[in-house]
């Protein structure tokens, strides 16, 4: 089995803005609005200054996806991307997806002139992600986010 990574295309919307949904559902058990969900996928297709969207495939099918916004950091002077709308379907859980995806990223990030890093958060309760995340190399970044 062989995981082939891309750039999402327009073409993708759909499957995103599912897996958008369906993420939200399963780790915070939010609802979310579909064609919200839907508007803003597309709103990033339309500018790219909002994120981009990386897309898995296993025998052409996808099967996982993550998105990447930015954060410009005085401190580094330099851009950090944060992983975010992470989703891999069910059956193509624990077959290196999310690694395959990460890897790509991580590689495109060093390549990139400005990147100073890469983040993202994750839910405290979910557990299997933040080892899933660890086994990729990341560390905790020692920060706790908040919202208003």
């Amino acid at each position: 089995m062989t995981v082939h990574i891309r750039a999402a295309e327009v073409r993708d919307l759909d499957f995103i803005a599912h897996g958008n949904a369906a993420m939200a559902l399963e780790t915070e058990h939010k609802r979310l609005d579909p064609p919200t969900v839907a508007r803003g996928v597309r709103a990033a297709f339309e500018d790219p200054a909002r994120g981009r969207y990386f897309v898995a495939e296993i025998d052409g099918a996808v099967v996982g996806q993550l998105m990447v916004t930015y954060e410009w950091s005085d401190w580094r002077n330099g851009m950090f991307w944060w992983i975010q709308s992470v989703y891999v379907v069910p059956e193509a859980r624990r077959r290196g997806v999310f690694r395959a995806l990460y890897a790509y990223v991580e590689t495109l990030a060093r390549s990139t002139p400005g990147i100073c890093g890469l983040r993202l958060y994750v839910e405290a309760a979910n557990r299997r992600a933040q080892q899933t995340y660890l086994g990729c190399g990341m560390v905790d970044a020692g920060y706790v986010v908040m919202e208003t």
